[in-house]
């Protein structure tokens, strides 16, 4: 099999892709991951997916790249990391009682042969109806200052939600582990 890289960082998308139980190292591509004029959520999670993906072939011409953003989108504005506490309130209380589409962007470039694939998957988040001190214990308990959207919903954070819709829950987390078997299966790489 060709050699394995996921073109992040994240110790989340690392945790999905492990279960695959195949050998993969992992690479930060630099990508400037700007919000560009205009641009809707799902051209820009195919973009930057496909960018970073890029940004680590060009340093490795036989394997095959996987390349992957995320974005939530709240009242048609998108939600992205708080980073701060207060940012934290603010986007979990504008959640409060609503829906929110997150948008995952999947690149996989085989740098071999410079076949490109990508998609981008949805998944929709209803969360409850949420108190400030619910919101408060919540931000205490996991502090997701690095999550688009304010939480983590492989571990507390599912506490948040009414209910869950969506293909696949590895899309949520940020790496939609169906499609991807099926592009992996479309450069060879056959699994169970």
């Amino acid at each position: 099999m060709q050699k394995l890289i996921l073109a992040s960082t994240s110790p989340f998308r690392k945790s999905i892709l492990e279960k695959l139980g195949l050998p993969f190292s992992t690479e930060a591509p630099d990508v400037d991951e700007q919000h560009l004029e205009g641009e809707s959520a799902t051209d820009l999670v195919t973009r930057l997916s496909e960018a970073k993906a890029n940004a680590i072939a060009k340093n490795h011409p036989k394997a095959l790249i996987i390349g992957s953003d995320q974005v939530a989108l709240l009242d048609g504005k998108i939600l992205g990391k708080p980073g701060t506490h207060e940012n934290a309130v603010r986007q979990l209380e504008t959640a409060s009682g609503k829906a929110v589409t997150f948008y995952t962007g999947l690149c996989l470039i085989n740098s071999a042969t410079h076949n490109t694939q990508t998609l981008c998957e949805t998944f929709k988040v209803y969360f409850r109806k949420l108190s400030h001190q619910q919101i408060e214990n919540y931000l205490q308990k996991e502090q997701p200052y690095n999550c688009a959207g304010s939480f983590k919903s492989e571990a507390y954070g599912i506490a948040l939600f009414d209910k869950l819709e969506g293909d696949d829950p590895n899309t949520l987390i940020g790496l939609p582990l169906i499609r991807l078997i099926q592009m992996l299966g479309n450069e060879g790489v056959m699994l169970p």
